[in-house]
């Protein structure tokens, strides 16, 4: 543990602004004597007190209720006090000052010695971070905290409230409970090579590996969602110019985003903007309509439109039905397919958008059914009819960017969850594979398999904290509110 972590500290605990509550918290050991100092007596554990809160002349800087929480019973685990006061930006700074005051002054039975020293502003996350280190909450926890106060849907704020139970983490350390029983098995039998008994086929090690798996491929398709929940995907519109797309981009989030005009190539540079459909975000793209261009500045948004594409994880490539009769158009749009094909991986969906059903011309229809794409790791191909400008075809398109994303209708058992969560296990996964394929040869090297073994635990302690870095706890809790 850092010497910063051993530091009492004081901030803020509520939203900046102006509130009917606000709330100034103090975590630390030994907060005794600075309880006495502010409150002016003892207070009984866990019972909301109402008293003046005084400055150190003794006037009243307000009047409300504060709470003592002893060690370990507290969100910290440490001693914590909240002053809850009214939610003026001036009272709050005032009683935080105060207590910094009141800290650094000296202690009535022992002049010689101050209330709390060292007390000192808490850094962003800092409460969190030492609920963390003092095992109030694993990490997982310790991140759906921030998810929940950050969810902006209500599927959002009912998974990360599951992971912050513990749901995940009940999973997680179901999965560790399970490697640890299969090490123990292998490492017995690495240190009894005497013995007549296998330990492993006695035990059905590959039974249990296999049960392993199939318990790990539902947790990953739950953590799987509950990072889409949180994260989302980012979805690029891309096409020739006029095609519709900073229309689509309107329709899409219902607002006038991006500018709409019947000159080609108003839009210059890319505009994003953050959808929500069924409660996953999606990161909806604009970008420059794709075409040979003399215009320098028009030529510098067409290569970032590019870039966008290939970071893309799925495209919207945009038609124009008006003119899909027209001989050049026809050519235009074989160029720029023929160019995403060359730059996007095989594995990103591209959804053909056949916009303008309201303009169209009377011509045979185009294809609205998927289509099964050739070649192994392809993404399925599908088209769909739309009018950017009436609404027709737009909640196709919505379920179709919500089937691409892997979104299932019924969420009710999906947890919040990361990136870094899903990256972890999929370690597990390829570290159980290689295990596994360890087991199933005829002469088994057992110290391999330990070693998979060890490092697929290893990457399932990473989700919780039981094995993690400094600085991944730094990048983790400097993402919290002040006050959390």
């Amino acid at each position: 543990m850092l010497a910063r972590h051993t530091d009492p500290v004081v901030a803020i605990a509520t939203a900046p602004g102006r509130g009917a509550v606000g709330i100034v918290r103090v975590s630390g050991k030994g907060l005794g004597p600075l309880v006495h100092a502010l409150c002016g007596r003892d207070l009984r554990p866990r019972e909301a007190t109402y008293l003046p809160f005084r400055d150190a002349a003794g006037q009243a800087i307000d009047q409300g209720l504060a709470l003592y929480f002893p060690a370990p019973h507290s969100y910290t685990g440490e001693d914590v006090l909240e002053l809850q006061a009214h939610g003026g930006p001036v009272v709050l700074q005032l009683l935080l000052a105060r207590c910094l005051q009141a800290a650094a002054s000296p202690q009535p039975a022992d002049p010689s010695s101050v209330c709390l020293p060292g007390l000192r502003v808490a850094q962003p996350g800092e409460f969190t971070e030492r609920a963390f280190l003092n095992d109030k909450i694993d990490l997982a926890q310790a991140e759906a905290i921030a998810d929940l106060i950050d969810a902006s849907t209500e599927a959002a704020a009912r998974s990360a409230s599951r992971s912050l139970t513990g749901a995940f983490s009940q999973e997680i350390h179901g999965l560790r409970d399970a490697l640890i029983h299969l090490r123990m098995l292998v490492e017995a039998t690495l240190d009894f090579p005497e013995e007549d008994i296998d330990f492993l086929e006695k035990a059905d090690a590959k039974g249990q590996l296999d049960h392993l798996h199939h318990t790990l491929a539902q947790v990953r398709q739950r953590a799987q969602q509950g990072a889409l929940l949180r994260e989302g995907i980012k979805v690029v519109i891309a096409g020739q110019p006029n095609a519709g797309k900073s229309s689509l981009l309107n329709a899409l989030a219902g607002a006038e985003l991006a500018i709409v005009t019947p000159i080609a190539g108003t839009t210059r540079d890319k505009v994003q903007q953050t959808i929500q459909i069924e409660g996953v975000p999606l990161h909806v793209v604009d970008t420059a309509g794709l075409r040979e261009s003399e215009d320098e500045v028009e030529r510098i948004g067409i290569a970032r439109a590019w870039d966008e594409i290939e970071g893309a994880d799925a495209v919207l490539f945009l038609h124009d039905l008006s003119r899909r009769h027209l001989p050049e158009y026809q050519a235009a749009d074989a160029m720029v397919a023929a160019s995403m094909q060359h730059k996007i991986p095989a594995s990103v969906p591209v959804i053909d958008v056949w916009n303008k059903t309201d303009a169209e011309v009377a011509l045979p229809d185009v294809q609205s059914e998927e289509s099964d794409a050739s070649g192994q790791g392809t993404a399925p191909r599908c088209s769909v009819r739309i009018s950017a400008r009436t609404g027709y075809g737009l909640d196709v398109l919505r379920r179709i960017l919500l089937e691409i994303a892997g979104w299932q209708s019924a969420p009710d058992g999906v947890y919040i969850a990361r990136a870094r969560h899903v990256q972890a296990l999929e370690k597990v996964h390829s570290h159980l594979e290689q295990a596994s394929m360890q087991l199933h040869v005829p002469s088994p090297a057992l110290d391999l398999l330990a070693e998979e073994l060890r490092l697929a635990q290893n990457a399932l302690g990473a989700i919780t904290g039981e094995f993690s870095s400094d600085d991944l706890l730094g990048v983790i809790f400097s993402s919290f509110c002040i006050g959390k």
